[in-house]
C-alpha cells in the first residue's frame, strides 16, 4: 500500500483538532485508572472477580510461531510466555526471581549452577528435570534449528546434568548477564518428548519447530488449545499447574488489525483488552464508561532505521542528515499523544548500561541540508520507507515522508503485512523502515549486541546491517567482562559510536498503552511488553 505525500498534512491537521477537542472534554486523569497495585506488584490480587471465564485480547498481529526458540517477535512471545516457563523470571522492577530454577550461583568465572524446581510436570505429563534443560539449550543452539534466539546463548559451551535437579552451564568466557538471558522468552522450556518429535519430523523434511507450533507443550499456567492462523489463538487453564493456578478458564488472542475495530470490540464487550491501544484513541477510551487506559513505562525503543549496506545509506553523512531532519517531539506529541520519551540512543533509562550523558543529533533542518550536500546529494534522492500495519507506525512513516521532502528527499511509504515485514527486513530488502526493540533482559548486552553486532545481521536483530570492527570489539569485550563498572564504561563508548554513526533514528522510548474493560481485574503489564495474566479475573 502506498500513501500520497500530501495525505500526511491532512492527517496532522485532523489529529491536532481532535487533541484540542479531547483536552476540552476531559483531563487525562478524569477517567479512573487501575490502582498502582493492579499494574505494579507481581501476583498482587487487586480486586475480587468471579474467576473463570474467557479473557479475549484483541491483538494487532498474529503470532509467527509458538515455539520459544523459533521466533523473536512480540506477538509470538506474548502467547508463548503463558505456555512456557523459563529457569528465571523478572518481576515488575526487572529484578531476577526464581522460575523453574529455585536458585543459581556462579561456581567460577565461567560456570553457573542452577538448582531446579522439583515436582513440575509438562502439559503432556512428562517431568521437568535437568535432562530437559540440557535438551532445550542444545536445541536453541543447534545450527540445524537455526533459532533466531540462538545469539542469547552462543557463549554456552556445555550443559552438564549433575543430578536430576541440578544443572551446570559452562560459558566460553565470563558472562555476567547469563541469568538475565535465561529469563528471556527464548529460554522457555519445551517438553523433551515434543523436542524429540520435532527432530523426527525434521528428518522427514519438516521445518524446525513445525511440530512444536502445531501443539506447543510447556509447564505454564495456561496450555495450548487451538490456533486458527490469522484469526485467533486459544489457551486454556492448566488444572495441574505446579504453582498458583490461573483464575481464568481460558484466554483468546484474537487478531484484530484495525485499531478502531479493537476499540469497538472493547465497547461492545467482544473483547476485554485492546493490545495495543493506538495513541490517537486515548481520549476516546478515557471518555467512555466501562473502560480505562493502562499505561506502562517500558524498556523498549522505537526507531526509524536505514539499510546501511544500500546506497545512499551506506554514507554516514546521509544518515546524520536524515536524523537531523526529523523532529522527534512531533512524533511523540502529535502522533503518540504524548506517550513516549525522546530517545538519544538504543538503551532505555531503566536498562543497565544506559548513559544519560550522551549528546543526541539535534533537530536542525538547515544543518541537514548542508550534510546532504556534503555527501553529494544536494538535489536529494528517491527512496522508500516500510512499516507494518500499525497505525502509529504508519503515521510516523508519513511524517518522515513529509519532513524529508523539506530537504529534497522523495519518500514512498509502503505498508507490509507483519510476517512478510519481518522476513523481508531480515533479508535486507528494505531501504528505510520503522520498528522497535525491547531490551527484555534489562541488560545492555541484549539491547546492543543483538541490534548492532555483525554476527546478528538479519533475523536475530541487526536489520540495519550496520557494524564496525571497533563496535564489534567493544560489544564483545563488554559481554565478557565480569566487572559491572567496566561494562558500563564500555557501553557508554558503544553508545557514543552509535549516536555518531546514526544507523537508525532513535525516535523514543515507549510507553505501552492498553485499552482495558473495567471487568478485567488483576492485570499487570510488564516493562518488556508482556501481559501478565496469571492473576487476572473477570467481574
Amino acid at each position: 500500500m502506498k500513501m500520497s505525500k500530501n495525505s500526511f498534512f491532512l492527517m496532522v491537521l485532523a489529529l491536532m483538532l481532535s487533541l484540542v477537542i479531547a483536552a476540552c472534554a476531559s483531563e487525562p486523569d478524569a477517567t479512573p485508572a487501575p490502582a498502582e497495585s493492579e499494574a505494579g506488584e507481581e501476583g498482587t490480587e487487586v480486586a475480587e472477580g468471579t474467576g473463570g471465564g474467557d479473557l479475549v485480547i484483541a491483538k494487532l498481529s498474529d503470532a509467527v510461531a509458538i515455539d520459544p526458540h523459533g521466533s523473536n517477535d512480540t506477538p509470538s512471545s506474548d502467547v508463548a510466555q503463558n505456555i512456557y516457563e523459563a529457569l528465571v523470571k523478572q518481576d515488575a522492577n526487572m529484578e531476577l526471581q526464581p522460575g523453574l530454577a529455585t536458585s543459581w550461583e556462579a561456581i567460577d568465572d565461567t560456570t553457573w549452577e542452577f538448582v531446579l524446581r522439583e515436582g513440575v510436570k509438562f502439559h503432556d505429563g512428562s517431568d521437568f528435570n535437568a535432562e530437559v534443560v540440557k535438551a532445550n539449550l542444545e536445541r536453541v543452539l543447534d545450527p540445524e534449528v537455526a533459532s533466531p534466539r540462538s545469539f542469547l546463548y552462543t557463549m554456552i559451551t556445555d550443559v552438564e546434568v549433575v543430578d536430576e535437579y541440578t544443572v551446570r552451564i559452562t560459558t566460553e568466557y565470563p558472562f555476567a548477564p547469563l541469568p538475565a538471558h535465561l529469563a528471556h522468552n527464548g529460554g522457555g522450556m519445551i517438553s523433551a518428548d515434543l523436542i524429540a518429535e520435532d527432530y523426527a519430523a525434521m528428518e522427514e523434511g519438516a521445518n524446525p519447530g513445525s511440530k512444536i507450533s502445531e501443539h506447543p507443550i510447556g509447564t505454564g499456567y495456561f496450555k495450548f488449545d487451538s490456533w486458527n492462523p490469522g484469526t485467533e489463538i486459544k489457551l486454556v487453564k492448566n488444572e495441574e499447574y505446579w504453582g498458583e493456578p490461573a483464575k481464568l478458564d481460558s484466554v483468546t488472542f484474537r487478531v484484530v488489525p484495525e485499531g478502531q475495530t479493537r476499540i469497538a470490540d472493547l465497547t461492545t464487550g467482544a473483547a476485554h483488552i485492546s493490545d495495543p491501544l493506538d495513541p490517537a484513541h486515548i481520549s476516546q477510551v478515557e471518555g467512555t464508561d466501562g473502560m480505562f487506559v493502562n499505561r506502562q513505562p517500558s524498556v523498549a525503543l522505537s526507531y526509524i532505521a536505514f539499510n546501511t549496506q544500500k546506497e545512499p545509506f551506506d554514507n554516514k553523512l546521509v544518515r546524520q542528515a536524515i536524523s537531523m531532519a526529523i523532529d522527534k517531539n512531533v512524533i511523540i506529541d502529535s502522533i503518540l499523544n504524548g506517550a513516549g520519551i525522546p530517545a538519544v540512543g538504543p538503551l532505555a533509562p531503566d536498562v543497565f548500561g544506559f548513559d544519560p550523558n550522551q549528546d543526541p543529533l539535534d533537530y536542525d533542518v538547515e544543518a541537514a541540508k548542508e550534510l546532504l550536500a556534503e555527501a553529494g546529494y544536494a538535489d536529494g534522492f528517491e527512496t522508500t520507507i516500510w512499516t507494518n500495519d500499525n497505525d502509529a507506525r504508519i503515521q510516523t512513516a508519513e511524517f518522515v515522508q513529509a519532513e524529508l521532502d523539506k530537504i529534497g528527499i522523495t519518500v514512498s511509504v509502503e505498508v507490509v503485512e507483519w510476517g512478510a515485514y519481518l522476513e523481508q527486513t531480515a533479508k535486507g530488502e528494505h531501504d528505510m523502515f520503522v520498528l522497535g526493540w525491547t531490551t527484555v533482559t534489562g541488560d545492555a548486552d541484549y539491547g546492543m549486541y543483538a541490534l548492532f553486532h555483525s554476527d546478528n545481521y538479519g533475523e536475530p536483530g541487526n536489520r540495519t546491517f550496520f557494524s564496525t570492527p571497533e563496535l564489534d570489539e567493544i560489544l564483545v569485550e563488554a559481554r565478557q567482562n565480569p566487572d559491572q563498572d567496566q561494562r558500563a564504561e564500555l557501553y557508554s563508548q558503544a553508545q557514543e559510536i552509535l549516536v555518531e554513526e546514526a544507523p537508525m533514528i532513535y525516535s523514543h522510548y515507549n510507553e505501552y498503552l492498553l485499552g482495558v474493560s473495567d471487568s478485567v481485574q488483576g492485570l499487570w503489564h510488564h516493562p518488556t511488553g508482556m501481559l501478565m495474566l496469571q492473576d487476572v479475573t473477570l467481574q
